[in-house]
């Protein structure tokens, strides 16, 4: 890492391609139910009010908006309903909702409902078929959320180049599926955690090709020190929602005092509820971890790396009756393994079908991005990868290239099965790093037919080559 004269990141690492006031977020959306005559049908603005008695659960307005990271630090985006993240979703898994979303953008977009098993014309992905928002039009979705947990929305429009596109905006927020049981669990208060980085830039890595970087980070819209910090109680049991919604860097959380039980991953409880000091997330995962209170101080729930904490992503944890200048992390181990969250003993279970996937990348020149394939192909010349319904298919990360890959499959989620050889099962997932270098083996049961989209998480890896297209046979 390299500090800038403002005091901001710069990541210079070599082959890497750089890759939380927080309450509960507000939901600033509407929640009268009606009728849902208007699902998944275009419209444009005025449409709904030809239909009085039909109103959406929640709208989504799309819209450029300035927005305060911090005192002096200002940006211009595009947003969601004009705020930063987005309003929190919450819905019932199996209870149908519906969703007007509006664009008054000035140019085409599209929502991903990251992590639910929906159908196509919904899941919101131009390439599996769900249909493009033009600007100045909208767009009423229906579905019924699955699975229960923690999950996201956010733009899947393409970037290429331009840097206030896609994820590199601030076109994302939480959707919460409740269980339909409606078990709370057990815990005194819920904190959503969104991170996200800003103002990227392209900086030339050692290799000569292009990489984005960025000049500063947030937690849930505001650099630290200037949102409000976490209040909680000595022997409280805080849940925390953690998204990292960066377009292309993984972070590392840590919290001073106090260690993190995690309970689930991209939604899906894990088979062990292990006890970590520090979090990994790469763009597009998600953590849920309970947090026992019991360490009085005034303290900075923040990233890991003390360089990107500087350019702002953390929070603070304030104890009711302490005050002191913030404690940040100091020197911990960076060390991540998925299989600690699997069973003990894994299950040995033999697939149907194999499916190699091999990522490597191509290098354009000095000065240029690299192009990144499947299977020796770009999109939109990848092959189809055919699944068969009911089957399971042993699906093999290969990943031949330098950098690390957070790999994500929409409409499904899949069993980690391996790591680096070893063997492992219980962790569920939708997004998966592959570290450089390494295979990661993983089960799918095809389960909910239709095209579905298969992709690194990183947007300028997708937006150069890095996708392919799975279908039913």
């Amino acid at each position: 890492m390299q500090m800038r004269p403002n005091g901001c990141v710069r990541d210079t690492t070599a082959g890497r391609r750089a890759f939380l006031r927080v309450t509960s977020l507000a939901a600033g959306a509407l929640m009268t139910r009606g009728p849902l005559a208007w699902a998944q049908a275009d419209h444009p603005f005025s449409s709904p009010s030809a239909v009085p008695d039909v109103k959406p659960d929640y709208r989504l307005e799309v819209s450029e908006i300035e927005w305060e990271l911090a005192p002096k630090k200002r940006i211009r985006t595009t947003a969601y309903n004009g705020q930063i993240p987005g309003p929190l979703v919450r819905v019932t898994e199996g209870k149908p909702v519906s969703i007007d979303i509006v664009n008054r953008s000035d140019r085409e977009e599209i929502v991903h409902w990251h992590g639910q098993w929906i159908p196509v014309d919904v899941d919101g992905a131009m390439e599996e078929g769900s249909p493009m928002i033009a600007a100045g039009s909208s767009r009423w979705i229906q579905f019924s959320p699955r699975p229960a947990g923690l999950h996201w929305y956010h733009t899947h429009a393409m970037a290429n180049r331009d840097l206030k596109r896609g994820l590199y905006s601030s076109q994302f927020g939480i959707l919460h599926v409740a269980p339909a049981s409606g078990d709370p669990g057990r815990y005194d208060q819920e904190q959503f955690i969104v991170l996200h980085d800003w103002e990227p830039y392209y900086a030339a890595s050692n290799d000569g090709s292009m990489m984005v970087s960025y000049v500063c980070g947030s937690v849930n819209g505001k650099m630290m020190g200037h949102g409000e910090p976490i209040r909680v109680r000595e022997g409280e049991r805080v849940l925390l929602q953690i998204l990292n919604a960066s377009a292309t860097a993984p972070h590392w959380l840590a919290l001073p005092g106090h260690k993190f039980q995690v309970l689930a991953m991209d939604g899906a409880p894990v088979a062990m509820q292990a006890t970590v000091e520090t979090l990994r997330l790469g763009p597009a995962e998600r953590i849920t971890a309970l947090v026992t209170m019991n360490a009085p101080g005034v303290w900075v729930l923040g990233e890991a790396q003390k360089a990107f904490r500087d350019a702002g992503m953390g929070v603070v944890i304030e104890y009711a009756g302490r005050a002191g200048k913030p404690q940040e992390p100091g020197a911990v181990k960076m060390a991540w393994d998925y299989r600690v969250f699997g069973d003990t003993l894994p299950a040995a279970r033999t697939p149907d079908v194999t499916i190699p996937l091999v990522f490597t990348s191509r290098f354009k020149g000095h000065g240029a991005l690299d192009e990144w394939m499947v299977n020796g192909k770009s999109w939109p010349h990848t092959d189809p990868i055919v699944v068969h319904e009911g089957l399971r298919h042993r699906l093999v990360f290969d990943n031949r290239s330098v950098d690390d890959h957070p790999i994500h499959l929409h409409r499904h989620n899949f069993e980690l099965v391996s790591i680096r050889g070893a063997a492992t099962s219980g962790v569920h997932k939708d997004v998966v790093i592959v570290e450089a270098g390494t295979k990661v083996e993983a089960d799918l049961v095809a389960s909910n037919p239709g095209n579905t989209l298969f992709h690194c998480h990183q947007q300028d890896h997708m937006d150069l080559g890095f996708m392919a297209l799975f279908r039913y046979a």
